[in-house]
């Protein structure tokens, strides 16, 4: 059976070029990066250039990259040390975060250590920029300002200069879930006003299990795990070796691909929009599809039907892997948060369609073609 893959916003195939870099480390350089000896020496090498690779393509600092075990770590840490370290007691965030965000300011908020507001969001998606100030403006706290670059469901882009440049205005702490756009996007984090971001590994065809928080060198916060000396006294216990040595190489290998990759799945997604609409009666687009959007991501609402309310399974039992909304969650399906959010009607399915650029347009007109008998 054909297996067609448009789930690319949850995880992505490893390159083989990433795997060949990441292969020496998994064999004959294994030493310990804390050890003294030349095995140990050449493994703190590689995480060393990683930093800088890492750095140099985001334009930060590389005292400013601390390697982790993936974005929600990352997250977890720079919302928690906000709090913790640099005094917020206001928290303002979206209802259209990740998990890795929404549950940590809950957290955070019921254990009576920070208030929580959330910043209005338009029937598009888009964060209300004139409601963030205004929250602010209001606010007699030190604020953290914690909102994604880019939704992982419905693919909507913050202007994340813009959201900067009012935190600066009230001398907010800001906080970005870049984990969708890392290896996706340019970043030039010299020139945008940012405190933390994020990234994972396994987003833009790296591994599973590495990612970076980016801490800008004007923030100092506490060690995010206690115990050795690693990443700079600020995250105890042996580094991924071979994870970080393969994000540096997945990075390196989106940003020379960008140009080409971005405009190739761009029109991926294009073709399978106007495929949809020429196919399928009533179908409704969630987010600002055609506008400042993530070229990776399609969110589709589809009629809901006794075959539609199956779609996913469906989908399945013929080989095409696609997503109810955010994959990070497993088990019993609760639907999508944000699909609640922007379009809570019972009468329509929503179904995430996510590319990369080893799809091909004989897949979308495959799965279009399957999803007519699925409605």
């Amino acid at each position: 059976m054909q297996r067609i893959y448009f789930d690319n916003a949850a995880t992505t195939p490893l390159d083989p070029a990433v795997l060949e870099a990441m292969m020496p480390f998994l064999t004959e350089k294994f030493g310990n990066p804390s050890s003294i000896y030349s095995y140990g020496r050449e493994s703190r090498l590689a995480i060393e250039n990683a930093r800088k690779t890492v750095a140099k393509i985001l334009h930060a600092h590389p005292a400013e990259i601390f390697f982790t075990s993936g974005g929600t770590e990352s997250s977890n840490t720079a919302i928690t040390a906000a709090v913790h370290d640099l005094g917020c007691r206001h928290i303002i965030s979206s209802p259209l975060e990740h998990h890795a965000t929404l549950h940590t300011v809950e957290y955070l908020n019921q254990k009576g250590e920070a208030a929580l507001s959330y910043v209005k969001s338009g029937t598009n998606g888009h964060v209300d920029l004139e409601d963030l100030e205004r929250i602010l403006g209001e606010s007699g706290e030190k604020c953290l300002v914690t909102l994604m670059h880019a939704n992982n469901e419905i693919g909507n882009l913050l202007d994340i200069h813009a959201v900067g440049e009012i935190c600066k205005k009230y001398n907010a702490i800001f906080h970005s879930d870049t984990v969708q756009t890392v290896g996706h996007y340019p970043f030039d984090l010299r020139n945008t006003p940012v405190h933390f971001i994020t990234g994972a590994g396994h987003k833009f065809h790296g591994p599973k299990g590495v990612g970076i928080l980016y801490i800008n060198e004007n923030v100092q916060i506490k060690p995010m795990i206690h115990g050795g000396s690693q990443e700079r006294n600020m995250r105890a216990g042996t580094e991924n070796l071979y994870g970080i040595v393969g994000f540096a190489k997945a990075l390196e290998l989106a940003t020379e691909r960008y140009t080409e990759d971005s405009m190739y799945i761009g029109g991926l997604k294009r073709y399978m929009a106007d495929q949809l609409k020429e196919n399928i009666k009533g179908v409704y687009f969630n987010g600002d599809t055609f506008g400042e959007s993530l070229y990776t991501v399609l969110n589709v609402s589809f009629p809901k039907t006794e075959k539609s309310e199956m779609i996913l399974f469906n989908l399945d039992i013929k080989g095409i892997c696609a997503s109810g909304g955010s994959a990070c969650t497993s088990g019993v399906d609760q639907g999508s948060h944000v699909i609640r959010a922007i379009n809570n009607n019972p009468n329509q399915v929503a179904v995430r369609f996510s590319f990369s650029r080893h799809n091909t347009r004989e897949e979308v007109d495959f799965v279009v073609s399957t999803l007519r008998g699925l409605i």
